[in-house]
């Protein structure tokens, strides 16, 4: 076991001096269309907040409303102890606005992916990804049960 640390610095070494090693940084400002990093401002090209909802101040203030009326988590999975009131409106008003009978929420673009390609696909099926998708398109892919491959990006031709 004494090798083990010794082969995980040489690893994160070789990562460093490839340009690899990635690090986290701190925000040091709230999520915009600019963002303040050690000190220096910067215009933030990889946010996720499309809409800029994240820092808009009427929704600020409704969040802050709604941690007060139902707290600021939800205990458990909505299948073990159920979802709020506030989830289900959410649902239910998404819904309507679409014109469809049911809308499903998923913390995150990565979850929603994962629970609809699970869901569609199944063994005996094949799905075939080009390798620069999404890690939630090929995780996905791969969960499902369904056979799975990945092709060079573009080639479609390395499918033949």
């Amino acid at each position: 076991m004494a090798g083990f640390p010794a082969r995980l610095a040489a690893r994160i070494d070789e990562r460093r001096r490839a340009d690899l090693l990635r690090q986290r940084l701190t925000l040091e400002s709230p999520q915009g269309p600019m963002v303040v990093v050690e000190g220096r401002e910067y215009l933030n090209f990889c946010s996720n907040d499309y809409l800029g909802l994240a820092s808009h101040p009427r929704v600020i203030a409704r969040l802050k409303r709604a941690a007060d009326e139902f707290g600021v988590g939800s205990g458990a999975s909505h299948l073990v102890c159920g979802h709020s009131a506030a989830h289900h409106a959410l649902e239910e008003a998404l819904a309507e606005l679409t014109g469809r009978p049911r809308a499903l929420l998923f913390s995150s673009g990565y979850m929603a992916n994962i629970g609809v390609l699970t869901t569609l696909l199944e063994r005996g099926d094949h799905v075939f990804e080009d390798r620069l998708n999404h890690a939630s398109l090929l995780d996905g892919g791969m969960f499902s049960g369904a056979r799975f491959r990945r092709f060079a990006h573009n080639d479609c031709a390395a499918l033949a």
